[in-house]
């Protein structure tokens, strides 16, 4: 048989990981991520940075999720939401185009390739660990339809 006669077995997608949660970088942001191959619900995932410098959360986020999802091309962001926006970052060697509006919905969108897209909430730098985990798991629960934003009202305490 020769080489042209092997069969080719095709390489499954690349999907969100299994794992509950990850600790990017520990003590400085928190990644959910639904744990379906469905991807049905509203959200792919929640991302919890520390701050609103994007060249210092992005990149660990970046890192993590091409290490299941493969090379990350673009993030959409929230420009309302961060300080000192770059137009790309280099992030492990590869260049990483940021686009932003300051559309204010609460989340990311990471895209890999041309057209494949993960929606992760992001939920606010500064927010109590137990409103975070709680707006976290519901973005991530697979039969989802609430609007991040909703979500994160929601979550929030009301002041004392």
């Amino acid at each position: 048989m020769a080489d042209s006669d092997v069969p080719l077995t095709p390489t499954p997608p690349l999907l969100l990981p299994d794992a509950i949660h990850s600790v990017i970088n520990p003590g400085t942001a928190l990644l959910r991520l639904e744990t379906t191959s469905s991807r049905e619900g509203l959200l792919d995932g929640a991302w919890w940075p520390r701050t609103r410098d994007i060249a210092i959360e992005l990149p660990a986020l970046i890192s993590v999720l091409t290490a299941h999802l493969g090379p990350i091309t673009r993030v959409g962001v929230d420009a309302s939401a961060w300080n000192d926006l770059p137009p790309r970052l280099v992030v492990d060697g590869r260049v990483v185009h940021l686009d932003s509006d300051p559309v204010g919905d609460d989340t990311v969108l990471v895209t890999r390739g041309h057209n494949d897209h993960f929606a992760l909430l992001v939920v606010p730098p500064g927010t109590t660990a137990d409103a975070a985990r709680e707006a976290m798991a519901r973005a991530v629960r697979a039969d989802n339809v609430t609007q991040a934003a909703q979500i994160l009202i929601a979550t929030t305490p009301e002041p004392e």
